[in-house]
């Protein structure tokens, strides 16, 4: 087509492809790269941390029942990605829409302006260049989005691919710390359990209370929160393992919010149920005990250590009142709390220890299976101690001459013959655990100073259970083989045991039975050595007794000051 001489059409084809041409150039030599740099500043500005001290808008806080933050992998990291994303889309708008097109083309080049200075050019000619220029320009600003959307959709989804990756890298640390803690754990013999009454309840992680603030953290281990510590509100890093420190941070309950020793999530727990009548002798066999494991521990590699202030308090009172009066009182109240004890054998890493639950319940109690089913305890027992007072069984008084009648009676026989207090609480046992026929039985005649001076009875030399049988008891042996996986017997005189002029040789025999349950766990004593050593732990009483032991360690000395262990 033609106009006067001129080709239009022609002319029009080379308008276009220098415009296509000129736009092209400016894409690739200028426009692209200013979009891609100006885009990716943004994006890496939205990564940027803000001014110090003042509030992050990007940071919107966490109002989850945990006081802590969620880890960055886990939430922040898509939070700031998506800013990110959204910083640069909006930058290639920006620049498409406002600068170039509207302000470079619209008001400058189609004005006959300088598009860098905004000037207007001096001559008609020059503005005429300036308007051509235009239709290449908007080009080069499409063609530059189009390219820097392209380009920053492919960095997106590369950039997102990393972010799997890191998450993932997360979650399998996340898997690999709970997995390895559980499997030490399982290795250990580790099961978690409240030692308060009315609770007892397993749990499989504890409340770790913060050293900072004392926020009560229940989710610390590795999750959302972080997988190697998590955050907590007041700032402080918090280890999420045992094997990282969690260890050394204070416990509770998670469900009756009392508190927990430390050993509880680290050291094997051994339940460990005192079962006896009324006045059986329970408590003061436990006051033994507790004087036996001392004994054991200053000739031997056994280690005995209090689990808690609570624990070392209870045990002082105990001791006070057994050389006071001569007696323990009758325990009183509802459920029994255990009293915990962190027994050791060995040095180094190679040493054992087990966190001893010594349950000390009233013998009214266990009286009938109602009561019984009451005490949850029995069902994460270990073992038994059964405390058996014979004088309380009917064939053995009816065999009592008059003069050992009296004696009996002086001695304060237990309202229930051991025949019946087992079979009182067997079944229920049976019915709470389920594992009766796996646990041991440790059978611990009791009052056997009293045994010694009746004339009456044989006197319990030998085999205990063989003693047994020549009372009339054989039926209760038989029993107790029949429904444990094993039974041993002993038989203890708890007075003297304990008090002033106490025999080192009762109080080892009173703690054998607890010795005995704790290697059926693994923990493994043998004995002193041949060389005695220096005793290490002071006896845990209020005062010296008249009479007693002297030497660096009797109770007299001032190495009693240390209330860390028995």
């Amino acid at each position: 087509m033609t106009s006067g001489g001129i080709d239009i059409e022609l002319i029009a084809k080379i308008f276009g492809w220098a415009t296509l041409a000129i736009g092209v150039l400016v894409c690739l030599g200028y426009g692209l790269w200013r979009f891609m740099a100006l885009a990716l500043d943004a994006a890496t500005t939205a990564f940027a941390p803000r001014t110090p001290g003042t509030p992050d808008p990007r940071i919107s806080p966490y109002t989850g029942p945990e006081p802590a933050q969620p880890a960055y992998w886990a939430r922040q990291m898509w939070i700031d990605a998506v800013a990110a994303g959204r910083a640069a889309a909006r930058t290639v708008w920006f620049l498409l829409v406002h600068h170039w097109l509207d302000e470079l083309v619209r008001h400058r080049l189609l004005g006959g302006r300088n598009p860098t200075t905004g000037d207007r050019a001096e001559n008609v000619f020059g503005r005429l260049v300036l308007r051509l220029l235009a239709p290449a320009t908007a080009l080069a600003a499409l063609l530059s989005a189009l390219l820097s959307a392209a380009l920053l959709l492919g960095i997106t989804v590369a950039f997102a691919a990393q972010l799997l990756l890191v998450r993932g890298v997360a979650l399998a640390g996340v898997a690999g710390g709970r997995g390895a803690e559980r499997l030490w754990k399982l290795a250990r013999g580790i099961r978690m359990k409240c030692p308060y009454p009315d609770c007892y309840r397993p749990f499989p992680l504890a409340v770790h209370v913060c050293p900072g603030c004392g926020a009560a953290h229940r989710e610390l281990r590795p999750g959302r929160f972080g997988a190697l510590r998590h955050v907590c509100r007041c700032g402080r890093a918090l280890p999420t393992t045992a094997l990282a420190g969690r260890r050394k941070l204070a416990l509770r309950c998670p469900h009756c919010d009392q508190e927990l020793p430390a050993a509880v999530g680290t050291t094997r727990v051994v339940h460990v149920p005192l079962i006896g009548g009324t006045s059986a002798g329970k408590t003061m066999l436990m006051a033994a005990m507790l004087d036996g494991l001392r004994s054991w521990s200053h000739e031997s590699a056994l280690t005995v250590e209090f689990a808690s202030v609570t624990d070392r308090r209870e045990v002082n009172t105990l001791g006070r009142q057994v050389e006071t009066s001569g007696w323990a009182l009758k325990t009183q109240g509802g459920q029994p709390r255990a009293l915990m004890l962190l027994v050791g054998c060995g040095r180094g890493p190679l040493k054992c220890r087990r966190l001893l639950y010594l349950y000390d319940p009233m013998g009214e109690s266990l009286r009938d299976a109602a009561t019984t089913r009451l005490q949850q305890y029995l069902a994460h027992a270990d073992g038994v101690v059964l405390v058996a007072d014979v004088l309380a069984a009917p064939d053995v008084r009816r065999a009592l001459r008059e003069g050992d009648g009296r004696l009996a009676v002086a001695a304060r026989p237990a309202d229930l013959g051991p025949v019946d207090t087992y079979a009182a609480f067997s079944g229920e046992l049976q019915g709470l655990g389920g594992r009766r026929g796996r646990l041991g039985v440790a059978v611990v005649v009791t009052k056997r100073d009293v045994l010694d001076r009746l004339s009456s009875l044989p006197r319990p030399h030998g085999p205990v259970e063989a003693w047994l049988g020549e009372i009339g008891l054989d039926g209760l042996v038989r029993t107790l083989d029949h429904d444990f996986a094993a039974a041993r017997y002993w038989a203890v005189s708890a007075h003297a045991a304990t008090g002033a002029g106490a025999l080192v040789s009762e109080q080892r025999r009173a703690a054998e039975p607890v010795l005995w349950l704790l290697a059926r766990t693994g923990l493994r004593f043998g004995g002193p050595p041949a060389a005695a050593r220096q005793p290490r732990l002071p006896r845990p009483r209020g005062r010296a007794r008249p009479g007693g032991p002297a030497g660096p360690t009797g109770p007299g000395d001032p190495a009693a000051s240390d209330r860390s262990s028995l």
